[in-house]
């Protein structure tokens, strides 16, 4: 009943949930999920708008000024790491595999910067496979929720949700449960005032 009862509030409030994450073709979506650990879409957006305005092809980024690419991903922190991500990202798949992101998981996961979070937002928006990314929002709802266990990590996150919620919703479900983090049920100072669900929360 818990799962039916959160999840009929979020289709009540977030019906047609989106990626926030703007992007063109594959690589551009695996470049851009990369950039947003530990930072925001909008301004990952911002980054990338200028970061593939420079470099229009993947020849051209994987043979990017290093220095050029530390100043254009600066804002996003950790960026000598991002920067260095982006180039060997960009030659990997211009080098290794014809221009084109490899479907493979465990290919994907031995790129630099690219976790299992990554893959299941990448195969998520970009290849409809059905996952449930789990990120910090996703952790923070389903444990205030009682979805899962407070000790939970995010393995097992994954694997109770995506066991508890239908295999063909897991992508839908994952970006309800993201924005509804992001602008309700935040880390600090939620909205619980008129949440349908403070019956059920464990923040309060």
């Amino acid at each position: 009943m818990k799962y039916n009862e959160v999840l009929q509030y979020l289709d009540e409030i977030i019906p047609n949930p989106k990626c926030e994450l703007n992007y063109f073709n594959d690589y551009s979506l695996l470049i851009a999920i990369m950039l947003s650990a530990q930072t925001k879409d909008s301004r990952v957006n911002e980054v990338t708008k200028v970061l593939f305005d420079k470099y229009k092809t993947l020849e051209e980024l994987k043979n990017a000024n290093y220095s050029d690419l530390k100043d254009i991903i600066m804002p996003l922190g950790n960026y000598t790491k991002k920067a260095f991500n982006v180039i060997e990202i960009a030659r990997r798949i211009c080098d290794e595999f014809n221009g084109v992101v490899p479907i493979d998981r465990e290919i994907l996961e031995t790129f630099p910067g690219i976790g299992r979070k990554t893959v299941n937002v990448f195969y998520v928006e970009y290849l409809n496979i059905p996952a449930m990314p789990v990120d910090t929002h996703v952790e923070r709802v389903s444990k205030r929720l009682g979805l899962v266990k407070g000790n939970a990590s995010v393995l097992e996150i994954e694997k109770v949700l995506s066991k508890n919620i239908k295999k063909e919703e897991l992508g839908r479900r994952h970006m309800q449960l993201v924005l509804f983090g992001r602008y309700y049920c935040t880390s600090k100072k939620p909205l619980c005032d008129n949440c349908k669900l403070c019956d059920i929360c464990k923040y309060k």
